[in-house]
């Protein structure tokens, strides 16, 4: 969508993307020359960004993405972070998007650092929403990927209903402070691609981008729970490679700050 294109009336359309673009469902919204590109974390929906499009729709244009294997979109066969970063961008070529904003949470957020830094010239700005260069290097700075974790996707693909439930309510229980999210992130988990949801767990929790970062050359907004103000240190030395990054932190809530501090959240992304 060029920047020539006007639209008078707002508009709400889904696309399901098929052939080269499964590896995510997209739905679009809104209004305006700016477009923004909403990405959601490890197993959820894309209705995670519903409040903030409201916000937004009617000054910007919204993709929002859910993508392959979760939330009950259907999954492929290989799928991966490296694959989700090279189709996103290639939906942003082939669409003719001019200068997005991208936004992403927790993985989503990995994923708009890593697009940010692999193709420079192709986004305006990003905003990262409690995402990390390197989830494991928090408890261990001296982190190497390695990429096996065969044994754990085994026991998550082995769960039966009951048990895999119990998991990702425990989890969500340190993810948000909203009741109603909570209900969301766990739905969203039962919809997923169990395949998928244990595959991606091990591929993002061996995703370092903190050396990748520094070819990131767009303004970055990175926007993190309150929690993270206790370890300051750690944080900056992840991003110490991202020359254009702007660090802030919510005032309250956990990890789903759009769900936990909504107000406040929305202000920042206007502004």
């Amino acid at each position: 969508m060029t920047k020539v294109i006007l639209f008078t009336v707002l508009i709400s359309v889904s696309v399901s993307l098929t052939g080269q673009n499964d590896s995510f469902s997209i739905t679009k919204t809104g209004t305006g020359k700016q477009t923004i590109l909403f990405i959601p974390g490890f197993a959820c929906s894309g209705n995670v960004w519903t409040e903030t499009v409201e916000e937004l729709k009617e000054n910007y244009i919204c993709y929002t993405l859910t993508l392959a294997g979760f939330a009950d979109v259907p999954p492929v066969k290989n799928p991966s972070f490296e694959n989700w970063k090279i189709e996103i961008a290639r939906f942003i070529k082939e669409e003719k998007i001019i200068d997005p904003i991208l936004i992403g949470h927790s993985m989503g957020g990995g994923l708009a650092l890593a697009i940010a830094a692999d193709f420079p010239d192709l986004a305006k700005k990003i905003i990262v929403v409690d995402a990390l260069p390197c989830l494991m290097a928090i408890t261990n700075p001296h982190f190497i990927s390695s990429g096996n974790c065969s044994e754990m996707i085994n026991q998550i693909v082995s769960m039966n209903e009951e048990q895999f439930a119990h998991m990702l309510k425990m989890n969500a229980a340190g993810l948000t402070i909203n009741p109603s999210g909570f209900e969301e992130i766990v739905k969203w988990g039962m919809d997923s691609d169990r395949e998928t949801y244990a595959k991606i767990f091990c591929d993002f929790s061996n995703t370092d981008l903190r050396e990748q970062i520094k070819n990131i050359t767009v303004p970055s907004l990175i926007i993190l729970e309150p929690h993270f103000r206790n370890i300051e240190s750690p944080i900056k030395e992840q991003y110490k490679n991202l020359s254009t990054g702007q660090i802030i932190y919510a005032n309250k809530g956990l990890h789903f700050v759009m769900f936990d501090d909504k107000e406040w959240f929305i202000n920042e992304v206007r502004e």
